[in-house]
């Protein structure tokens, strides 16, 4: 840090990374739009925003962890703001799976006569709630506990149990995925399959999306552990992984019941 600097504030530097984040993401949706109405160009531009935004993420990134780790602009000040701003974040997850565990109590409590007055509807196939969604569930509490963990040994200046830890969160995580990968093979839920393939796959898909995401996060976490990145006082990028972590496997406990137990007898 500027050793004339008198507050602990971090003044960004001008950065070209927030403009062309915006420039990927609007030539990724109008591609989008274009490749499927089918537009000449459109996967093209699509292509090109899809290529553009992990590039951005990618060097905004690395950009953050200079300013944190070598120039020391992250202080205890600077790190309340991101801690703060990933509070909303994980809310508003929160209320985006309610809507759709919503949705997916609506049919079942009232179904209409057009599904045949059944839950599930007639002539769909669903998985065995008591085989593969059974033992998917108390997979990922573990690997919130090995969250926990690292969390501690960080804390505790113990790096190399952080990355065991690390390494233990990763492992049953891609366990989880891997068995909702088994679990969509043996019964695909399409959307042409009327309410139950758009409410099944939306509560469940998107939770496996937010696994793969939980997933990448501790990869990360652990390399920049063993880099030695992190430290007892400055670890904001690790709680932030490890909150998400957490409300991932929380949302998992909710879908058993209604979704899978429910939606399977």
């Amino acid at each position: 840090m500027v050793s004339s600097q008198r507050h602990s504030y971090h003044l960004v530097d001008p950065s070209p990374w927030p403009i062309s984040g915006s420039l990927g993401a609007l030539a990724t949706t109008v591609g989008g739009v274009m490749y499927m109405h089918p537009f000449t160009g459109g996967s093209t531009l699509l292509s090109l925003g899809s290529i553009f935004i992990p590039y951005t993420m990618f060097v905004r990134w690395r950009d953050v962890i200079r300013e944190s780790t070598l120039e020391g602009h992250h202080t205890k000040v600077v790190q309340l703001g991101p801690r703060y701003g990933f509070i909303p974040s994980i809310v508003s997850e929160v209320m985006f799976f309610f809507a759709f565990f919503r949705a997916s109590f609506h049919s079942p409590l009232a179904p209409a006569v057009e599904i045949g007055g059944i839950w599930p509807p007639k002539g769909i196939g669903v998985s065995n709630p008591w085989e593969i969604p059974f033992l998917n569930t108390p997979i990922l509490p573990p690997s919130g506990a090995a969250v926990t963990w690292a969390h501690h040994a960080i804390l505790a200046g113990k790096e190399q149990q952080a990355v065991y830890a690390s390494v233990a969160t990763v492992s049953l995580a891609l366990v989880s995925t891997g068995f909702q990968g088994m679990e969509y093979y043996q019964a695909p839920p399409t959307v042409p399959d009327g309410i139950h393939g758009s409410t099944f796959p939306s509560a469940t898909g998107f939770h496996g999306f937010h696994v793969i995401i939980g997933t990448i996060s501790p990869i990360i976490r652990g390399i920049r552990q063993y880099l030695g990145h992190l430290t007892k006082k400055h670890h904001v990028g690790f709680e932030a992984a490890a909150w998400h972590r957490h409300s991932v496997d929380v949302v998992r406990s909710f879908p058993f019941v209604p979704i899978y137990w429910w939606g399977g007898l």
